[in-house]
């Protein structure tokens, strides 16, 4: 790890003052800390910022506020959370290990950079780390890739478990810019495809800050389930996840959600399904259609083909758990 200095802000206002350009915010830094030790992240200032943010979760108008310093462990045991937005509970909890939720921050989980294995080997092109160097996972070995949304500069796939269900259930991010001015961007808009500018993450403007991410009041509670596939049971990114909620009134689906993890290089939600489902009776046989919609638009690349059944699968099994909730 490379050198680098340190402060600790007291308010937003002092940490948007100093950011600058080789310069990053830290909260958790669950992900930033082994990207420095690698080197694909070599600020020459981190500026932390646990002081600054609310690690409060808190009822709002419509809905719900979660402060972006909320540790995510609290997710899964905050009242709220479990009674209105279970959603979030569960994805969270299938997540990383104990340690690293208690040290992960809400905000953070957002911002996540992609477990694509030649992002992190260093020796090898990458244009998610090296801009114009090359995608070795498009001809390489992309098994663990996209199956959707990619482009020939970039296969990589977006990590978080949260951000599934924060997709699902529409949910919104607050910011604030070094200008000092709040706005709020649509969780289906904060994350970017790929295209021909993959080191480009997500939307949050240059030095702005996450401050906290509202859920508005829904009726999903009764009916959701997350579903995540992956090499072994615990500490492991997900080859294909599923968040899935259904609204349901008098043996009817009124309205479904459905997203997926480890497909795109951001959360990704099918809307063609979700349509399909609507006003449909809650079946195996219509969730199995459902799923077969979902699988028809997906082109796997070379090595990841086996990614098509185990999908049309999670969705199926993920809607068939809605039930038995």
């Amino acid at each position: 790890m490379r050198p680098f200095s340190f402060n600790k802000s007291a308010n937003i206002t002092q940490a948007l003052t100093i950011k600058k350009d080789n310069t990053q915010f830290i909260a958790g830094g669950t992900n930033l800390v082994d990207l420095m030790k690698k080197h694909i992240a070599q600020p020459e200032n981190l500026i932390d910022i646990t002081d600054v943010l609310s690690d409060k979760i808190e009822n709002t108008d419509n809905g719900i506020r979660i402060g972006a310093m909320v540790r995510n462990s609290a997710l899964t045991t905050d009242n709220k959370i479990l009674s209105d937005y279970p959603l979030i509970a569960k994805a969270v909890f299938a997540g990383a290990s104990a340690q690293i939720r208690n040290m992960a921050s809400t905000g953070g989980n957002l911002l996540q950079r992609t477990r694509c294995p030649y992002f992190y080997d260093v020796s090898t092109p990458c244009n998610k780390r090296t801009p114009g160097s090359g995608c070795s996972a498009l001809q390489g070995d992309n098994r663990m890739s996209a199956i959707i949304g990619y482009s020939e500069h970039c296969v990589a796939v977006h990590p978080s478990d949260l951000c599934v269900a924060l997709a699902a259930l529409e949910a919104r991010v607050n910011i604030i810019d070094k200008k000092q001015k709040a706005s709020v961007i649509p969780f289906k808009d904060f994350h970017r495809l790929p295209g021909s500018e993959p080191h480009l993450d997500h939307n949050l403007p240059s030095h702005a800050l996450i401050t906290s991410i509202d859920i508005s009041r829904n009726p999903f509670n009764k009916h959701c389930a997350y579903l995540k596939l992956r090499d072994r049971d615990s500490y492991a990114f997900a080859l294909v996840s599923v968040a899935a909620a259904l609204h349901i009134e008098s043996n009817k689906i009124m309205e479904a959600r459905l997203a997926s993890g480890g497909v795109a290089h951001k959360p990704w939600r099918w809307l063609a399904s979700e349509a399909y489902l609507k006003g449909k009776e809650p079946s195996i046989e219509h969730f199995a259609k459902a799923a077969a919609i979902a699988a028809d638009e997906v082109k796997p690349l070379a090595g990841n083909a086996f990614k098509v059944p185990l999908l049309k699968g999670a969705i199926e099994t993920a809607l068939q758990n809605c039930l038995r909730n």
